[in-house]
């Protein structure tokens, strides 16, 4: 596959997390919808209020299933608005999917919800987790058996809402020449549905070991993390938010600090970035959202498929986006 591939043509499906369960490739999405809402920084437009689950054992030319709606904001016992992207886990036959969704004070907080198969129908518990804030919850399980959960989006995320995992009266964005915002991780408990520990912030530096800084918005973190493997080495992907990248970064641990290393995907149609990146029968490739079959409405994305490459030297092949 060396052309982008939508997957869902019949509907609007964005933010995707996929992985492999039982030999198939499964894909969980957020679901866009016409929500009527006016356009604003916040994304009060990305009015989601459901999920579904897909799954094929051919990506590069056979069926996309559609398994329906496995959870949804009337399910959990504390929603407020707005069910943003997740993703799913599996620990001893069980599934777990972290969800972002504001509760009623329309603060975002991180949910789990439970099921005995990839393909759901998933349980919500009856609160989020403990201490959990901001959005884009991904989760990467290491090779000795740990699970580490990483989360952060800024503006509408609110991240700029929190220093060191606690509250401000008086939220703020750095200075463009202070460190950026970092997004967080925190290893998981062993039954999967608390943090195992305080979340620590996701350092991004420079080749000469300097943190990103808050000015440098082509390269700094502001939304949808995600952790993959390649070669034992820690790959850190990330959306750069206002300038429309997907980029990456490397590290030697699950904790990092990690080191930029360049863009992954330069800017589609559409506001939004946000991808998944995953192995499957010797292949690697990126998953992501346009907004071309929609004309262009930023809340109505698409999800898309398209082969990722690597150099010899682990450097990934920089993918062209569909806004160039």
């Amino acid at each position: 596959m060396k052309e982008p591939k939508y997957l869902v043509p019949g509907d609007y499906m964005a933010d995707p997390a996929v992985h492999v369960f039982d030999g198939k490739l499964y894909i969980y999405p957020s679901h866009d919808r016409e929500s009527g809402i006016p356009e604003n920084d916040n994304g009060d437009h990305f009015d989601m209020r459901d999920y579904h689950v897909f799954s094929t054992d051919n990506i590069e030319g056979g069926a996309v299933t559609d398994h329906g709606v496995v959870l949804s904001v009337d399910d959990v016992p504390w929603a407020g608005r707005q069910l943003w992207d997740c993703d799913v886990a599996e620990k001893d036959g069980r599934y777990y999917m972290y969800f972002p969704l504001k509760d009623r004070n329309d603060i975002f907080r991180i949910g789990v919800a439970v099921s005995e198969s990839p393909a759901g129908p998933f349980l919500p518990q009856p609160d989020p987790i403990r201490g959990s804030y901001s959005i884009d919850p991904a989760v990467l399980r290491d090779d000795d058996g740990a699970y580490y959960i990483y989360f952060g989006g800024l503006w509408g995320g609110q991240l700029q809402r929190y220093r060191d995992n606690k509250a401000l009266e008086c939220p703020s964005l750095p200075a463009d020449d202070e460190p950026s915002l970092p997004a967080r991780v925190a290893r998981l408990s062993g039954d999967m549905l608390q943090f195992g520990e305080e979340p620590r912030p996701v350092v991004i530096r420079d080749e000469a070991g300097r943190p990103l800084t808050a000015g440098d918005n082509g390269r700094r973190f502001f939304e949808a993390p995600w952790m993959h493997k390649y070669n034992g080495v820690y790959y850190f992907s990330y959306s750069t938010g206002d300038t429309h990248r997907i980029c990456y970064a490397t590290g030697d641990n699950p904790y990092g600090p990690f080191t930029y290393r360049g863009v992954i995907l330069t800017p589609v149609v559409g506001w939004t970035t946000h991808h998944a990146i995953v192995e499957y029968r010797g292949k690697w490739y990126l998953f992501h959202h346009d907004c071309v079959p929609s004309g262009g409405r930023t809340w109505l994305r698409s999800l898309k498929v398209v082969e990722l490459e690597y150099r010899p030297d682990g450097s990934i092949v920089t993918i062209h986006g569909t806004d160039e």
